[in-house]
This record gives structure tokens, sequence and C-alpha cells, in this order.
């Protein structure tokens, strides 16, 4: 097996530290608002590579933690006047649902920040103890880059270079600009844990390098993330664990792709962001999910809603020939297995698996009136291998009487209750039904006459 490692930036053959047992930290979600596609874009990616590891026979332990303390957290949290715990339960049971909708299995550890605390203040104590961290005089304790050699590898970036294009605001109470703060002493009211620098509470980066160590021990095979997180949270992250611990941190880095809307990434920041639960009000979650199957998990995908369309019939391809024929188990000897293993086994090629679907779907239309054994059997290994992608899980003619995405009665009465949301000057409710129309291609133009739609 060979996968792509962003340290060295090139594939590696696959050797876990422990014969057959693989250990995988991915991190999580910031609970703060629902999941968006891109969120779930980078939760797929990392779905689909723990089942091929399991498939493979790898003993994996999947790690998945969950930031359950932020300052976006206490920032909504005040927004909405609720207490911060209810909101993070409350999106916590939101992102679950969404998960497995999308066909997703769980991780087997979920760790929260907010359990590890004790842990984190003990790996700040270890980092101050060898010089690595310093108490500011703003309360703060800070991580002080310029003292971990290495800081800059993951990402190929030269400390000067950094220091002399950053724009990184000069504060009086930081020995460097780019040092980064390990522990926030408590502005008053907000939610904060005893220490010996004081009330105060975690910093986002050294969350993870706690959790993941507390969870999989100092030195684990695989850590994941989306492809923002590599610089600076998954660069702090192994400074901070490599210089408390003494050891290797990590031996392979991957990064899913992004999800971009026109040439931009979609995220909350931006404002691009179609939230999962709005999309699959109008698109059955199979067609999200092969959305994202079919590109390569470190590649970006471009989303409009035509994608979404274009999924749909690819998959109605594979429904379809399934529904013609009833699957029976039997001896298959034509390769089909082979070569998708070995998409697969090549840095999870998801597009070249799909490729050796889309063959059995053509051989078992052609064996159809000749052979219906044979196709039975074809048909049968379709749907086992579709299954080691999350795919192929709903009876044919589920699926395939799923409806049209376009329901031009739902559609007029979403416009309608846009309307009132606008007479109630509730714009920010308007603003969603127009978004979550518009993420199934579905366009308003108001007018003086009143509100009309097209389909682009």
């Amino acid at each position: 097996m060979q996968i792509y490692n962003t340290l060295t930036r090139r594939k590696e053959t696959f050797t876990p530290l422990d014969d057959n047992r693989v250990s995988m930290y991915v991190c999580g979600m910031t609970v703060y608002d629902y999941c968006h596609l891109g969120h779930a874009r980078m939760l797929v990616a990392f779905d689909v590579i723990a089942r091929w590891l399991r498939q493979r026979g790898y003993a994996l332990t999947y790690v998945r933690n969950i930031t359950d303390v932020d300052d976006k957290i206490i920032a909504r949290a005040a927004e909405n006047d609720e207490p911060i715990a209810a909101l993070t339960e409350r999106m916590i049971e939101a992102m679950h649902e969404d998960e497995r909708r999308l066909g997703m299995q769980r991780p087997d550890l979920e760790p929260r920040a907010t359990g590890h605390v004790d842990d984190i203040i003990a790996m700040i104590e270890t980092l101050i103890d060898r010089g690595y961290a310093y108490r500011a005089d703003n309360g703060d304790v800070y991580y002080r880059v310029r003292r971990f050699a290495a800081y800059g590898a993951l990402n190929n970036r030269d400390l000067d270079e950094m220091r002399a294009g950053a724009r990184v605001e000069v504060e009086a109470h930081k020995e460097d600009p780019l040092d980064f703060v390990l522990w926030k002493h408590a502005k008053n009211g907000e939610q904060s844990w005893p220490s010996p620098w004081g009330e105060g509470r975690p910093g986002w980066h050294i969350e993870c390098s706690a959790m993941s160590t507390c969870c999989l021990g100092n030195t684990f095979d695989i850590h994941g993330g989306g492809p923002d997180l590599a610089f600076p949270h998954h660069e702090n992250e192994i400074a901070q664990s490599e210089a408390a611990t003494g050891q290797r941190y990590v031996n392979t880095w991957m990064h899913a792709g992004a999800l971009r809307v026109g040439s931009d990434k979609m995220s909350k920041s931006l404002g691009n962001f179609f939230t999962v639960r709005d999309v699959l009000e109008h698109h059955h979650p199979e067609v999200v999910r092969y959305l994202f199957v079919a590109s390569h998990y470190r590649s970006a995908i471009n989303y409009a809603p035509e994608t979404l369309t274009d999924a749909r019939r690819s998959l109605e391809r594979f429904y379809n020939a399934l529904e013609s024929v009833t699957p029976q188990q039997g001896e298959v000897d034509s390769g089909y297995a082979e070569r998708f293993a070995a998409a697969m086994d090549d840095d999870f090629n998801t597009p070249e698996a799909l490729a050796v679907l889309f063959e059995l779907v053509r051989e078992i239309n052609r064996r159809q009136g000749e052979d219906p054994t044979a196709a039975a059997v074809l048909a049968f290994e379709l749907q086992r291998l579709g299954s080691v992608l999350g795919l192929l899980q709903y009876a044919p003619r589920d699926f395939l009487q799923g409806g049209s995405d376009i329901d031009e009665a739902e559609i007029e009465r979403q416009i309608e209750a846009r309307n009132a949301a606008r007479r109630e000057k509730n714009f920010a409710e308007a603003d969603r039904i127009r978004d979550a129309l518009a993420a199934r291609g579905i366009i308003l133009k108001d007018s003086r006459d009143g509100t009309s739609w097209v389909v682009e």
C-alpha cells in the first residue's frame, strides 16, 4: 500500500508501527455550528480511508476529536444567549446525525477537548520545564517557535521568511511574533479551568497534541485533517508534541482536498457554504457521498449544483444494473476485485476504483440476456465492492424512485416562506432559504412583480 505523505511530499510504502495494528488520528469539528459540505468532504474522505484499512485486514484504531472549547464557541453561545455546554451538545448531536445520513462509520474514539484539560496542562508544564514555553506578563502561556529546530518542515517553510512576510500583529508580551498560545488567561465570564498560571483555557493547537498522544501514544501511524490545517495547526502540533515527548510524533501526514465554490474554498468565514442538512433536504445522501468519492481525496472539488445532478446520474447507472437482476454470491474470476484493490492501495485512488465498478456495470448489462446467473454473480460483486466505499447501500427501487430534485410546488412554498421572513425582517432566515435553493441550482430572481426562479 502506497500513501502520499504531506511531510515528505511523496508516496511511500505504508508500514505500520505495530505489525497489522494501525493508529490514525483525524482533526474533527469545532462544534459551534452545523457541518457544511466542506467539512463533510473531509469526513467522508477519512471514512473511506478507515474502511479500506480495515478491508485490508489492519486492526485500526481511528480517533477523531471534537473541539468543544474555542473562541468561536464562546462567541456563538453568547450570541445565542445559551450555555456553552448546551450549544456544543446540540451541535455534536447534529454532526452525528449528518454523519449517519451520509453513511459514515463512527470513529473508535471521539475525545473532547474539555475532557482532557488535565492532560493539556501537564503537557504545557513539560514544555515550560524543557524551555519550549513561557508564561507572558499578560497571563497567557506561549510556545517558543524558534526553540524547535524542525519548525516548518511539514509545510516546507523557512522561519526567517515566515517572520519577514508574516502579517503578525506585534504583541509586546510575546518574545517573538511567531510564538503561539498554549494557554489563554481567562477574561471575565469566560469558560475557564484552574491551572498553575491562573484561571484560563487551552489554546487550540495544544488540545490535539494532548488528545492524540493520550489516545494513541507518543508516536502513531497516521494523522489527517482538512486542507487548511497543515499550517499552522499541524505544524504547531508537531512542535509541541515532539518537544514534550522527545519522540517522533507521526509517521504519515494526510490532508484532504478542499471543496471549492468558484475559486474560493467553501468556508464559514467567507459565507459561501451550504450546510449538509440543507443540501440533504433536496438531494439523496448517497448522491452527496458519491460526489466526494468520485474525486481523489487529495484533489479539490469544484462544487456547483450540477455536480450533484451528475453524481445522481452516475449512481443511477449502478442502481439500474442492480435492479435488473437479483444479486447472487458466486465465483468471480475476472480480476475486478484485484483491480479495485490495486486502485485503493495506490493512495486510496477512489476514481480508479469507481472505474472498475463501471466496468462491472457494463458487463452485468451485457450478460443479462445471455447468462443471467453470471450477471447475478457480477451484481453481487458490484454491491460488495461498492460497500467498501460506502455506496450502493440502498434497495435499487428505493433509490431510483427517490424522485426528482425539482419539486415546483415545494419551491413555491419555499419562496413564500422567504417572503414571509422578509416581511418580518428576518433577513437571516430569508438568506438561508435563498442559499438552500441555490444549493439545488434554483436561482431566485426578485423584481417589482415578485419572485421568480430558474434552474441553472
